[in-house]
């Protein structure tokens, strides 16, 4: 695992940090190129990883951490644990004295009430105090964040309304079973199952994620470029696709409790945060070896030592009835695929994320329940904030699109024409990489088909309601989209003659220039392969379709 201590002096780049209930990870991909690396605070990450528990401790009620050497009394991440405040939880801090803790969940929540205001303030402090920890000698061009897919209309108003304390100038975010999949290399347009066992949770999501053939490859979501915020309503939330989903609010937390309650089965009350802490350091280890021993203080302040085989950990797990849910929860996103016409047989691949997916016991009834899906668990710590990064170009982003755009075609089932989009506003440009679409004709001996484009004035909004208490993702089409007329025409793109109906004949690749101005290259997928532009009915080289706004 590459990985860098924060008194490296970077320099640029990119810089991502996937925020997560009980610890965040924060990486930067130099400007430069090469492999992104996980980056180590070393006041605050934990000792023996990179990753920062997601605390903070604020002795008043500071609101921004000032901008300079003195910052206010704040205490962050393992300076929260060492100093002992975790175990005062069943007792909050005398206010003006603040502990955030397990705010993640309701960052971006609907409806809005005091701890939705809570947990935004707490999340803004304490990525202002991740920004402060990091030196640079120059500092990243951009900054992206990932979001829950249910939250993501919220996650962005709320970075939108923060995100002023971050002098970058360009904040992006994405979502997390996107920057998943892609940072487990995964190919866009694939359908997974993310398998997320968080601290907090546990959930199940069958996604597809965006992209593959014929759609726009999947990329973060600039909310901030050149310093200017963008406009918010008008930006289409390009999210993985859920197809299925399914969680409860059980966890790694609730794991620590089982197993120190199994370690002092005659402890009454809640339990003591430092027996917390043992047992999930007893669970880490156990992910790894067959048997784990730590030192845990007791309330008087002597020190018992806990041992624990996994093979006794796996039958509290079992008696607990943590493999029931997952079975449960895994019976009723298999209802959802079934209903869009999915096998979870034939997915590309599962995808566990977060701890407690680390343990042998999760990953053996992966492989019993899904028989012969590839499991991604390469990286189940790191994939989001990789993924994140390699969804955020480390091109020079010019500018972002005001206007979509999108590509006339034909539709045989509905026997009338439909629209096709190519681009959606806020899409950065130039391009890394050109969109790909193969048609085929109609009919037999059809001579030509039609290139038809024009802009795009409305799109597609999420958003997430509380049904049971329940977050659930609705999509909303906004008033019927308004396709304005592309103000040029071109001839018709020729077919070869053996092109037959239901056969892919032309393979058209779309691109934004440096001059924002939309590129064509055609290739017959039937006879001889040509670069196309136009003059009159012939092709050769690029086409320049026109400028776009």
């Amino acid at each position: 695992m590459d990985m860098e201590d924060r008194d490296a002096q970077m320099q640029g780049g990119s810089l991502a940090i996937d925020l997560g209930t009980s610890n965040t990870v924060v990486a930067h991909q130099p400007a430069a190129g090469g492999p992104p690396r996980l980056l180590r605070l070393s006041a605050y990450s934990a000792l023996d990883d990179p990753i920062v528990p997601t605390l903070l401790y604020c002795a008043n009620d500071c609101t921004t951490p000032q901008q300079s050497s003195s910052p206010h009394p704040c205490l962050v991440g393992r300076q929260v644990i060492e100093a002992g405040l975790l175990e005062t939880t069943h007792q909050p801090p005398q206010p003006p004295a603040q502990l955030y803790c397990h705010f993640k969940c309701s960052i971006g929540a609907r409806p809005r009430s005091p701890r939705v205001e809570w947990a935004e303030r707490g999340g803004a402090l304490f990525l202002a105090h991740l920004w402060q920890a990091l030196q640079w000698q120059t500092p990243p061009e951009r900054l992206v964040l990932t979001a829950p897919v249910d939250a993501f209309a919220g996650y962005r108003r709320w970075l939108l309304d923060h995100g002023g304390r971050l002098p970058v100038p360009e904040l992006a975010l994405v979502d997390e079973p996107t920057a998943a999949a892609i940072g487990s290399g995964l190919p866009p347009g694939s359908h997974v199952l993310v398998v997320d066992l968080g601290a907090g949770t546990s959930d199940l999501a069958l996604v597809r994620i965006q992209g593959g053939e014929g759609q726009a490859q999947p990329i973060s979501q600039l909310l901030r470029f050149n310093g200017n915020d963008l406009v918010r309503s008008s930006q289409h939330l390009r999210v993985a696709q859920v197809v299925g989903k399914a969680g409860a609010a059980v966890g790694g937390r609730d794991l620590d409790h089982w197993v120190a309650a199994h370690m002092a089965p005659y402890t009454k009350g809640p339990l003591p945060e430092a027996w917390l802490r043992g047992a999930e350091q007893l669970k880490c280890q156990l992910s790894s070896h067959e048997q784990a021993t730590v030192d845990v203080i007791q309330a008087e302040g002597g020190v018992t030592p806990w041992r624990l085989e996994r093979s006794a950990l796996e039958r509290l797990l079992q008696r607990q009835g943590f493999v029931r849910l997952l079975d449960n929860l895994l019976k009723q996103v298999a209802v959802a695929a079934r209903r869009d016409g999915l096998d979870l047989l034939q997915l590309a691949a599962v995808l566990p994320v977060g701890g407690t997916s680390r343990l042998p016991l999760v990953r053996r009834w992966l492989e019993q329940r899904l028989p012969g899906v590839p499991c991604c668990d390469g990286q189940p710590l790191t994939a989001v904030a990789y993924g994140a990064l390699a969804l955020t170009p480390n091109v020079q982003v010019r500018d972002v699109l005001s206007r979509g755009v999108a590509l006339r075609y034909w539709d045989r089932r509905q026997q009338a024409h439909g629209w096709h989009p190519l681009y959606w506003a806020g899409q950065p440009w130039p391009t890394a990489s050109p969109l790909e679409i193969r048609l085929a004709p109609a009919h037999a001996h059809q001579p030509a088909l039609e290139l038809v484009l024009a802009e795009v004035s409305a799109d597609l909004r999420r958003e997430v309601v509380f049904v049971d208490g329940q977050p659930q993702l609705l999509e909303e089409q906004a008033p019927p989209a308004s396709m304005s007329p592309w103000p040029t025409s071109f001839p018709p793109l020729p077919l070869s003659r053996q092109a037959q109906p239901g056969q892919d004949a032309l393979l058209l690749a779309f691109s934004i220039t440096d001059d924002r101005h939309l590129r064509l290259q055609v290739t017959s997928l039937v006879h001889e392969q040509f670069d196309a532009e136009f003059t009159g009915a012939e092709l050769k080289s690029h086409l320049d379709l026109g400028p776009l706004r």
